[in-house]
């Protein structure tokens, strides 16, 4: 039989074998799974992105609690929802989450489209997004292809190479289309995503557990940590920055907006400059009754493509200077009693640090 026709056989035992496992080893009770409206599943799909399923199940109950609807959510200040997100990471999920409702209530009268094109369409909604989404809340036929499916689909067929390079990624999404059934869509979605994040995972795959085993190519020829292969490895390069933390009354840090571009667009961060010279001369300009900068100790914080190191500069002042009176630019946060906006959890940590040292001072 040729390679085309065993992968043929592989590809029909797939979803039967997949969905027997489901249906007593599956997860059934997630929180979007309760009522897995279009609107929840969506929320649900992009908080998982980039996100395990427990660290983002109480930012999941909280989000839905404060904005329920496609409505809520479009209507809601952006601070407000970034602030919700925090601690979660990729910001732009979040600014791309607001965007795609206020498209929703403006183009679809607030209903979650069901064309697949139309979710398609929807800032930060891509092609295994859309079809997930349609498939877990309206049972509909699409082939998804996410961090997880990728990983099993490698493993079982064997596919070689990098998965985001493209040629890898055509071959993963020709399986994968090959793989989903045309009944019990919803659960056989569930069931892949699973298999990957508790099965087959990245390390240490529980290959007895695996209900697709016998047919693994993978477990065959014993290559479970050589596939997928591991994207090539890039020394990620070191950006470096000072910030200020304008102090005032013990608690209260001045924070500026940052652009709606970049990292943490959107987010309130601390006024940032690339030398101390330039730092100590703002605080010269900016901030009444300054007393002398001191340094305190530095903080990194890991991005995908470089490494953030964040020199703090303390300045305790009387106020700002009336130049920087814009309550949308600027405004003082207060560390004891803080305001629902969106604060990175970098920047909350450099403050929490500031003041406590302060306080014990």
């Amino acid at each position: 039989m040729s390679d085309d026709g065993l992968t043929a056989e592989r590809a029909a035992r797939f979803a039967p074998a997949l969905l027997q496992w489901f249906e007593t080893a599956g997860r059934k009770d997630l929180p979007w799974q309760r009522d897995p409206t279009p609107y929840r599943v969506w929320v649900s799909e992009i908080m998982l992105q980039q996100t395990q399923v427990a660290t983002a199940i109480p930012y999941y109950e909280a989000f839905l609690a404060r904005f329920p609807d496609v409505r809520t959510l479009a209507a809601a200040r952006l601070d407000e929802v970034l602030h919700l997100w925090s601690g979660l990471g990729y910001y732009a999920r979040a600014r791309n989450l607001q965007r795609a409702a206020q498209a929703i209530v403006a183009r679809h009268g607030g209903e979650f489209p069901q064309d697949f094109a139309e979710v398609l369409a929807l800032p930060g909604i891509g092609r295994s997004t859309a079809g997930a989404i349609l498939a877990l809340s309206r049972g509909e036929r699409h082939a998804i292809l996410d961090g997880n499916v990728k990983r099993v689909l490698a493993r079982h067929f064997g596919v070689e190479g990098y998965p985001g390079t493209p040629a890898v990624e055509r071959r993963l999404w020709e399986l994968s289309e090959a793989c989903t059934p045309w009944s019990r869509l919803a659960g056989y979605t569930q069931a892949v995503m699973d298999l990957g994040a508790t099965v087959c995972s990245r390390a240490r795959p529980v290959c007895l557990l695996c209900p697709v085993s016998r047919d693994c190519v993978a477990r065959q020829l014993n290559l479970q940590d050589r596939l997928p292969a591991p994207k090539p490895r890039v020394l990620r390069p070191v950006r470096e920055a000072w910030l200020v933390v304008a102090m005032r009354g013990g608690s209260k840090v001045l924070l500026e907006r940052r652009p709606p571009a970049g990292i943490w667009g959107g987010l309130w961060g601390l006024p940032e400059f690339p030398t101390r010279a330039h730092a100590e001369q703002w605080c010269g300009e900016q901030l009444t009754g300054a007393a002398v900068p001191r340094r305190a100790d530095p903080l990194e914080h890991a991005f995908t493509h470089f490494h953030y190191r964040m020199r703090p500069l303390v300045v305790h002042c009387q106020g700002k200077a009336a130049a920087l009176r814009d309550d949308d630019r600027y405004r003082w946060y207060d560390a004891r009693q803080p305001a629902r906006v969106g604060v990175p959890r970098p920047v909350a940590t450099l403050i929490a640090r500031v003041t406590a040292v302060t306080g014990e001072d």
